[in-house]
C-alpha cells in the first residue's frame, strides 16, 4: 500500500478518511466527514470540509475551497454533500460547494475535469466528465453540465441552466438559457453561434455526422425548438442528432439559446 503524506503543518481532523498514497501538502485543512481517495493531492493551503468525497488521482492546488456551505441564504444547515470524481484538476482558488435541501442536497463532479484557477462550481450542481471550466468561469446553482462541455474564461452561467454535451461557450460570455448538445454560444449575451465544429472533429465525428447536425439546427430554427424537436424525433434519427433530440425534449426550467438575430 503505497504511504501517506501529511505536512507536519496540516490538520486533518479526526474522523477523515485518508486513502492510499494521499498526499497534503503544507497549511492544508481536512474536515472530520471527507473522504479523499487514493492517490488525491492537495498541494499546499487547501480547505476540504463538509461532506465531501474526492475521486482518485483528483489533484487540487493551493487556496482552493472544496465544501464549504453553499451561498445560499435558503440554506439553515441541512446535511448536504459534495461528491467529486477521479482525476481531476483543480487549481487555484477554485471553490465547490455541496447541495441544498431544495435542490436535493448534492452537488456532482465528474471525471477528468480541469476546473482553472478561480472558478466555481455552485450548489446542487451536475458537472460531467472532461469539463473543462477556464479562469473566472462562474456555474450557479442547479446547472446541469454534460460531458465534454468546455466554458471561456470570465463566463457566467445562470442558475438552472443546462448545457449538452459537447457544447462550448466562449469567454467573456452569460448564459441565460439552455444550450443544446455540440452548439457554440458566444457573445456578451450569448447566443447560438452554430455548431462547435473543432469539438465535433476532436471526438471522432464524421462528415455526414456533422452535416446532419447542420441540417438539424436549420430545422430547429423554424419555430418553437421544442415543437420543432418533437416533430422531428418522429423521424429516423439516431447518433448525435438524437443527442439533440433527447436533451431538447428533457426537462427543463429554461427555454433555448438561439441564433442571434441579424
Amino acid at each position: 500500500m503505497a504511504e501517506i503524506s501529511i505536512h507536519p503543518s496540516a490538520v486533518v481532523e479526526p474522523g477523515a478518511r485518508i486513502g492510499a498514497g494521499v498526499e497534503i501538502g503544507p497549511f492544508c485543512v481536512v474536515g472530520p466527514r471527507v473522504r479523499l481517495a487514493d492517490g488525491v493531492v492537495l498541494k499546499s493551503h487547501v480547505v476540504v470540509t463538509g461532506d465531501t468525497a474526492v475521486g482518485e488521482g483528483t489533484v487540487i492546488f493551493p487556496f482552493a475551497s472544496i465544501g464549504q456551505v453553499p451561498q445560499d441564504l435558503k440554506f439553515k444547515g441541512e446535511d448536504v454533500r459534495l461528491e467529486i470524481g477521479a482525476r481531476n484538476r483543480i487549481r487555484e482558488y477554485v471553490t465547490m460547494n455541496p447541495g441544498t435541501a431544495g435542490g436535493g442536497g448534492l452537488t456532482t463532479v465528474g471525471d477528468d475535469g480541469l476546473f482553472m484557477a478561480s472558478s466555481h462550481v455552485g450548489h446542487d450542481c451536475r458537472i460531467g466528465d472532461r469539463v473543462i471550466l477556464a479562469n473566472s468561469v462562474a456555474i450557479a446553482g442547479h446547472c446541469v453540465l454534460e460531458d465534454d462541455v468546455i466554458v471561456g474564461g470570465l463566463s457566467g452561467v445562470h442558475q438552472f441552466v443546462r448545457i449538452g454535451r459537447g457544447a462550448m461557450i466562449g469567454a467573456v460570455t452569460m448564459v441565460t438559457a439552455d444550450v443544446i448538445p455540440y452548439g457554440l454560444v458566444q457573445g456578451p449575451r450569448g447566443h447560438l453561434d452554430g455548431l462547435n465544429l473543432v469539438g465535433l472533429r476532436r471526438r471522432g465525428a464524421s462528415r455526414s455526422d456533422i452535416a446532419a447536425l447542420r441540417e438539424l439546427l436549420g430545422a430547429l430554427g423554424q419555430g418553437s425548438f421544442r415543437d420543432a424537436a418533437r416533430q422531428r424525433a418522429e423521424t429516423d434519427v439516431s447518433g448525435m442528432e438524437r443527442d439533440v433530440l433527447d436533451f431538447i425534449l428533457g426537462p427543463s426550467e429554461r427555454s433555448f439559446l438561439a441564433p442571434k438575430d441579424e
